[in-house]
């Protein structure tokens, strides 16, 4: 992440202004400049997307989110994958779902991509925490770790291939493995 602005702007200012490519984001009153994905990170963003989808979107238990925008907590960030439970999908007044979420996810994923840092992507995983985040899951293509965060717990780190991860509650019926994860770099 990249800051590309020192002037302190509102969240609602920020709000204001148009979406680019890259996506920005808002932290601290900052705005900084989200990493362009490549190869490894889309390849995982893509199959944990359609698995988490297809175990809980058709029994309406959950739906999982490729790079949404949640504006919550004085901050915006676009995160790489997040999953609302269905109840807690936000949702407009036709009943679709809505364009902008003012609320924190259920689970947060985050994809490292190269450059990238661990210790930012990190402090946004314990903003949503604070916020009400269930889980969030700090995947690192590079080393074919995960690390697990959950609110006022200690970090668990999955770096065996044939570990279960632990998902949250909502999610029980996924039995992903960190094999599971990073098997889509090498099919």
């Amino acid at each position: 992440m990249v800051q590309i602005s020192s002037k302190t702007l509102t969240l609602g200012e920020f709000l204001e202004l148009p979406e680019t490519k890259p996506i920005r984001e808002y932290i601290d009153g900052k705005i900084i400049e989200k990493p362009m994905p490549q190869g490894k990170h889309s390849a995982i963003q893509g199959e944990l997307v359609a698995t988490i989808n297809h175990g809980m979107r058709s029994k309406r238990i959950a739906r999982a989110f490729p790079e949404l925008r949640c504006n919550f907590g004085d901050r915006s960030i676009v995160f790489d994958i997040v999953v609302f439970t269905w109840e807690r999908i936000t949702r407009d007044e036709k009943g679709e779902i809505a364009n902008i979420f003012t609320l924190a996810p259920h689970w947060t994923i985050e994809i490292l991509s190269p450059g990238q840092s661990q210790t930012k992507v990190t402090k946004n995983i314990l903003h949503c925490l604070k916020h009400g985040t269930e889980m969030g899951w700090l995947i690192d293509p590079d080393e074919q770790t995960i690390f697990v965060y959950r609110p006022q717990q200690e970090v668990e780190v999955y770096d065996q291939l044939d570990l279960l991860l632990s998902v949250p509650s909502f999610a029980q019926e996924l039995h992903l493995t960190v094999q599971d994860i990073f098997t889509c770099l090498i099919e």
